[in-house]
């Protein structure tokens, strides 16, 4: 994973919930392409037009709410969300980000800091947010070492998996 991602916002309010991020009539979709074409529809139905590889997501409080939906960390996932930063998550939704491999990165305050277009520098080791657009510096909490390992290798699948080789279980 790279340490250092930068990207353009897409700027959210509070409790966006997994509906919003990924709308339950899509749930009968696999594929990640067909699946990553409606992330975020329910809060902004244009997001799958303009969000480019590597942007990122700011929210205020409580992103990802709702159901235990884990459809709506893949749909970020496949659109190539770099990472989500918010206020605060959703629980269930946290731990899905993070299993699949998306940093789901909380700072306070990061709302009121970050308006839509700017560009943010994130690097996920430190915790250090830069705006590039204003110049703010923020800083989120960190990450623990087990929490960096799983995205250090891509997702919770892949550091079981690389595990598992190491110690010639499979």
């Amino acid at each position: 994973m790279e340490k250092i991602i930068k990207g353009k916002a897409f700027v959210f309010d509070a409790n966006i919930d997994t509906d919003q991020i990924y709308p339950g009539r899509f749930l009968d979709l696999t594929d990640p392409e067909d699946v990553a074409k409606h992330a975020m529809e329910g809060a902004d139905p244009n997001f799958v037009r303009t969000v480019k590889k590597g942007d990122l997501i700011v929210a205020s409080t409580n992103f990802g709410c709702g159901s235990s939906r884990e459809h709506a960390a893949v749909t970020l996932k496949a659109a190539g969300i770099g990472a989500i930063l918010a206020d605060s998550f959703g629980r269930i939704f946290y731990r899905n980000a993070i299993n699949l491999g998306i940093p789901a990165i909380v700072c306070p305050d990061i709302r009121s800091s970050v308006s839509k277009g700017d560009l943010l520098s994130v690097n996920v080791a430190s915790g250090e947010i830069i705006n590039e657009t204003t110049g703010a510096i923020l800083k989120a909490q960190p990450f623990s070492p087990y929490v960096m390992s799983i995205l250090d290798n891509g997702g919770i699948k892949s550091l079981v998996k690389g595990q598992l080789q190491e110690q010639g279980l499979k």
